[in-house]
């Protein structure tokens, strides 16, 4: 059966920018019934909700959440909120995430290596969790998303905690789309999303690797949207991410190293990184 997006309640987090609000785009341009927003940042939150009731109709909600994802309660409570006054949703986009560019010894713990991966890594966990029994037992046609990263499929300079955050998040959502296969619960798909460098300003300053151009948001966007509607179980851009994981799983650990590092340019990636100003 095909998935359409029309009618659907969907969830997006980092919602008010950059990829977040692309996909929000999408979701009013496809004729979602609700759409509802997470973010921390007020100001952009408001802005993006404004703009979006300009294209919705008058069947379509768009519903602003000032929500931290950082911290657990938050998220509990306002998946209760979401519960509450609309019955669950059918489509979750964990978008949001941070970086830090600095060598592992230049983190401090509470501010940089445990927010990245509260935010990264935990948070999308609990946000499913508060929803998936309702998809599961709605029997709904209903998709999560995890925006992962091409961080998490290898090893990279000033990304250490960055790459463990997403190989956290790779591993965990494959394995809960393979927990709802074996379960029979064939209603709720689960799509893991591993791009590499974004054109939205999070990765400002980095260089993307040989053959590996740094992607603009709109062309990701709609890759996401359609692995999302067929229910494919891992998307991964561009195709030179594949290659390094090939590459990865059948070379010495020495001889890809100089491939990466030396041939692709991989390592240096993130030497002139500045990031979100």
């Amino acid at each position: 059966m095909t998935f359409t997006v029309a009618g659907t309640r969907i969830l997006i987090t980092g919602a008010a920018m950059g990829m977040g609000r692309l996909y929000a785009e999408r979701a009013v341009a496809e004729g979602a019934e609700t759409i509802i927003l997470w973010d921390i940042n007020k100001e952009a939150l408001s802005d993006t909700t404004k703009a979006l009731r300009v294209h919705a109709d008058n069947t379509q909600e768009i519903v602003p959440m000032l929500v931290d994802i950082g911290q657990r309660t938050a998220i509990e409570k306002a998946a209760a909120n979401v519960m509450e006054n609309h019955g669950g949703v059918d489509i979750i986009i964990n978008n949001a995430g941070v970086v830090r560019g600095t060598y592992f010894w230049e983190h401090e713990n509470e501010r940089d290596t445990e927010f990245i991966m509260k935010i990264n890594a935990l948070a999308p966990m609990f946000i499913t969790h508060e929803f998936l029994n309702g998809m599961i037992s709605g029997k709904r046609p209903s998709r999560i998303v995890n925006i992962a990263s091409a961080a998490g499929t290898l090893s990279n300079p000033k990304m250490s905690v960055y790459a463990s955050s997403k190989w956290a998040l790779i591993g965990w959502s494959d394995s809960v789309r393979l927990e709802l296969k074996q379960q029979g619960h064939d209603n709720v798909k689960v799509t893991t999303v591993c791009p590499s460098y974004i054109a939205t300003g999070m990765f400002e300053g980095v260089k993307g690797p040989l053959m590996t151009p740094i992607m603009q948001p709109e062309y990701v966007v709609n890759r996401v949207w359609h692995a999302m509607t067929a229910g494919k179980p891992m998307l991964m851009l561009p195709w030179t991410v594949h290659l390094s994981k090939v590459l990865k799983g059948i070379l010495p650990q020495s001889w890809f190293d100089a491939i990466a590092g030396n041939i692709f340019g991989v390592y240096n990636t993130m030497d002139k990184f500045t990031g979100r100003k």
